[in-house]
């Protein structure tokens, strides 16, 4: 990977971390710690019941949080877009084994850092200010989920987060909605 890219994706991490409330002195350790990747689409950052060590800092492309279930059902928990952190926070809590597998749902570029920062005393900024975006995003999802039909559920993405619509395919769109890409199918043509 070119020098270039490896350190402005490091930069783009670190003022992420900045944002978060890092300090001076963690910043400095955090970049020294991370590392740039390059993965291909498919590529499993994460299998589903292995303990989570890693949280990534996506500088471009798209991960998923999905969850194969028994009987080989597959559902999307989530998907994570340029300039956001991916990590499991239950497993991050908990120490649990990850109920989910991430995976690259593109060919992505990743800053990978270790999950024991986020668990040192000086690095409690980052962690609490991580748990209230995540809570209150919580929140949401649930309204979302539980409080609209599919057809709001679409319309949601389309008017709150239009990158989602234009980047996810359609099976992808549909299994975060918690339909069929039939029924998806039917709800554009509808809907256009």
């Amino acid at each position: 990977m070119a020098q270039r890219l490896v350190k402005d994706a490091l930069t783009s991490f670190g003022e992420c971390l900045r944002r978060l409330g890092l300090g001076e002195d963690e910043y400095t350790e955090a970049l020294s710690l991370a590392k740039c990747i390059r993965v291909p689409r498919g590529e499993i950052l994460l299998h589903q019941r292995a303990c989570q060590e890693h949280g990534y800092y996506i500088v471009d492309g798209i991960l998923g949080a999905q969850h194969y279930g028994d009987c080989g059902g597959l559902f999307s928990k989530e998907f994570y877009f340029e300039g956001e952190l991916c990590l499991l926070y239950h497993s991050l809590l908990t120490g649990d084994v990850a109920p989910y597998q991430l995976e690259a749902a593109t060919d992505a570029t990743l800053v990978r850092f270790s999950l024991a920062q986020l668990k040192q005393a000086s690095w409690q900024p980052v962690l609490i200010a991580l748990l209230s975006q995540q809570l209150l995003y919580k929140e949401e999802k649930e309204g979302f989920l539980l409080l609209k039909r599919p057809e709001e559920r679409y319309l949601y993405l389309v008017n709150h987060r239009p990158m989602w619509v234009e980047r996810l395919s359609n099976l992808q769109l549909a299994r975060y909605i918690g339909i069929t890409p039939v029924s998806l199918s039917r709800l554009k043509a509808r809907l256009a």
